[in-house]
């Protein structure tokens, strides 16, 4: 019994050190507003070249004046998908960043974008294919053009099956910046093994940076099943 509750007091002076102590909080505060924020750029570049290939894609499959485009996407995504997130990292900051006064944000924003995309990609091309072939007979019937008729009709109600599908990828993508320290970002995962390094409790902070990523993904989570009931709902009606 009295080791065990040597135990607890060495675990709680433990987490003392890592978390309260010198205010080391603020240490993991900042970090995780890094991770945001690569986390939230890298998406709106992940959706923006991952719709424009899934277009591509899908256009290419009605017209063959694109099959050398959609070709090249898919030499893109094998690539992307193919190869490692964090071997990517590295050869786009060594080979684009790694010169005085770059920004390694940067180039993690770009790293995880590109990577994302590949997965975005062939997630909306799934979902435009879904969308019933009558939209697409419906609005050029009524003199829209096939980019008009994609971007108002097809698009929007692609999103709409695929968006749960999309916020998984959200997540995902939040949980693989964790590798960004490796090229000197100091984001959650590396304030957490700054402080580790510093205090010698490595189990400790890194514990706490587990717990971070897990509060998010679980809120995450919640919010996008709210948003699949809230999206079944208003199909009903």
């Amino acid at each position: 019994m009295e080791n065990m509750i040597q135990w607890f007091e060495t675990q709680g002076e433990k987490y003392y050190q890592v978390l309260i102590e010198n205010d080391r909080y603020k240490a993991y505060i900042t970090g995780f507003g890094r991770t945001l924020l690569i986390s939230f750029f890298a998406v709106i570049v992940g959706a923006v070249i991952g719709t424009l290939i899934a277009i591509i894609k899908y256009s290419a499959t009605r017209t063959k004046k694109l099959g050398l485009l959609a070709a090249i996407c898919n030499l893109y995504i094998t690539i992307i998908r193919g190869t490692p997130v964090y071997v990517q990292l590295l050869i786009i900051y060594f080979f684009a960043f790694n010169t005085r006064g770059s920004s390694p944000v940067l180039a993690g924003i770009i790293c995880f974008g590109i990577n994302s995309s590949a997965y975005v990609a062939e997630i909306i091309r799934a979902g435009i294919e879904a969308v019933d072939k009558g939209q697409t007979e419906a609005g050029r019937s009524l003199g829209l053009s096939g980019v008009q008729t994609m971007i108002s009709i097809i698009l929007p109600q692609a999103i709409r099956n695929i968006l749960p599908a999309l916020g998984n990828e959200f997540i995902v993508l939040i949980k693989e910046t964790a590798i960004i320290g490796n090229i000197g970002v100091i984001d959650v995962t590396k304030a957490g093994q700054n402080i580790g390094m510093s205090t010698y409790a490595y189990v400790q902070s890194l514990i706490i940076v587990a717990l971070i990523y897990l509060v998010v993904v679980v809120i995450l989570t919640k919010l996008l099943k709210m948003l699949e009931r809230r999206m079944a709902r208003s199909d009903r009606r």
